[in-house]
């Protein structure tokens, strides 16, 4: 039986005073040997965490004594080994970073569409489908005809709808009638922060996939899915695909992204140091130190 349970967790609400939870919280998961990452913002809760099943429940629920977090819902997974190596709480001034003050999607977040129903939604051919996650995570797969948008990061998006808007206005005979949007991500928090956004721009109709791409792939079977390859994640699975089975997907660690096909036989490509993705985006000294992370950490897994 697979050792390690993953759990993935977040909940939009209102915590001002964040700052008190982190040190409790991390005490909890050290006492447990819970690895991962927990960050902490006014609006929320986001994280990650692996241990053993007991200790991993434990923190959990030492989360859910907090008042706001009673009813905060995580996603699980299992794994023989373990996903993570250190435990982190961080405070930071957004759960997932958008950079547009006033968005609040604990109270202006789109509709809820369930896995179940989000096949008949994105079907619609009146309903634009809009994937919000980085252009290195839609390459390993999407949802059949959403749009990618190309971006590097999350905070990108804005600046991304508005080129959208202005395009839909360019090539539309008369002023274009406000669409059915959709959007999805990897597990709820980006696509419900995006909708929140679309909402304050004027937008009724938006929704998204609740759970994410995770709690669909889940719940779903393969022969009635609509995704089309793995979806990537962001620990040592690198990707899962239907019934959140592990993917071929192997990381970079130098740039944490998937490594592409047949990167591993080019000459760009160095365990822990480089790929063809971020080769040139580094310089020597960075590349030196990224070989002396890579040694110290092949060092500590042997010991």
């Amino acid at each position: 039986m697979d050792a390690f349970l993953t759990a993935a967790f977040y909940k939009f609400v209102d915590l001002p005073h964040c700052q008190e939870l982190r040190a409790p919280v991390l005490a909890t998961c050290e006492a447990r040997a819970v690895k991962g990452l927990v960050l902490l913002a006014p609006e929320g809760i986001n994280g990650t965490i692996a241990g053993r099943p007991d200790d991993v429940h434990a923190v959990l629920a030492r989360l859910r004594d907090h008042p706001p977090l009673a009813d905060l819902q995580h996603k699980e997974s299992f794994s023989e080994r373990a996903p993570f190596h250190r435990m982190k709480v961080r405070l930071k001034k957004e759960i997932v970073t958008m950079q547009v003050p006033g968005i609040s999607p604990s109270r202006m977040a789109g509709t809820y569409v369930k896995p179940e129903a989000w096949n008949a939604l994105i079907s619609d051919p009146d309903v634009v489908v809009i994937d919000t996650r980085n252009h290195y995570e839609v390459e390993l797969g999407t949802f059949a005809g959403a749009i990618n948008p190309q971006i590097n990061t999350f905070s990108d998006l804005p600046a991304w709808i508005a080129r959208w808007q202005a395009q839909r206005r360019s090539t539309a005979a008369d002023p274009p009638s406000q669409p059915k949007v959709a959007m999805f991500c990897t597990g709820g928090i980006r696509c419900e922060k995006s909708t929140a956004y679309l909402r304050s721009l004027g937008y009724e109709s938006v929704y998204h996939l609740e759970g994410g791409i995770l709690k669909y792939l889940e719940q779903v079977p393969a022969e009635q899915s609509l995704w089309q390859g793995a979806c990537f994640v962001f620990d040592e699975r690198v990707s899962v695909k239907h019934g959140l089975v592990p993917g071929p997907h192997q990381l970079c660690r130098a740039c944490r992204q998937p490594l592409p096909e047949g990167a591993q036989s080019s000459p760009y490509f160095e365990v822990g140091v480089s790929c063809p993705r971020c080769y040139a985006t580094t310089s020597d000294a960075q590349k030196n130190g990224a070989r002396e992370r890579q040694r110290q950490w092949e060092l500590g897994k042997a010991r």
